[in-house]
């Protein structure tokens, strides 16, 4: 079992500045080349508590205000104009940027691009689905409308 520190949130393992036990070859082979987490060692408590401040600056902090903003995004359909074929189908695929992006643009509200997940490749043009985690205990689902690009 390896001791790490993560920078970064991993899903199912934990938030930045989580210290986890994992087994050593997840830690050797996935999280430290990835750059998910670094080796714990005494002196990393600081790096630990700098890893923690910068998640609660960019966190949302009053629950009132998370549910607001899951309101607006489930209320809204999101549009996204990306490049695409005759037939529809995408020169790439929708990232999770894009989809942050596309919902600051929309005025919706702003949301940090680590928290969406896209369940499944978006490759085509038409409506499709992201969930993004604003807290812990909340969660929109937001509904993409995917269009081509003149």
């Amino acid at each position: 079992m390896a001791k790490l520190i993560l920078t970064n949130e991993v899903t199912g393992l934990g938030s930045a500045g989580d210290v986890v036990e994992v087994k050593s070859g997840y830690a050797r082979n996935y999280l430290i080349p990835q750059g998910y987490a670094v080796s714990w060692s005494r002196g990393g408590e600081k790096q630990v508590a700098s890893i923690r401040a910068a998640r609660e600056a960019r966190a949302i902090h009053a629950h009132e205000d998370a549910v607001a903003l899951k309101d607006a995004l489930e209320a809204n359909k999101v549009k996204l104009t990306v490049k695409a074929g005759a037939e529809g189908r995408l020169f790439g695929s929708v990232k999770n940027e894009d989809v942050a992006n596309a919902v600051k643009a929309a005025g919706v509200g702003e949301i940090d691009k680590r928290k969406v997940t896209i369940t499944s490749p978006i490759k085509s043009v038409g409506d499709h689905e992201a969930t993004v985690r604003l807290r812990d205990d909340v969660t929109a689902v937001i509904t993409l409308q995917v269009v081509a690009a003149k």
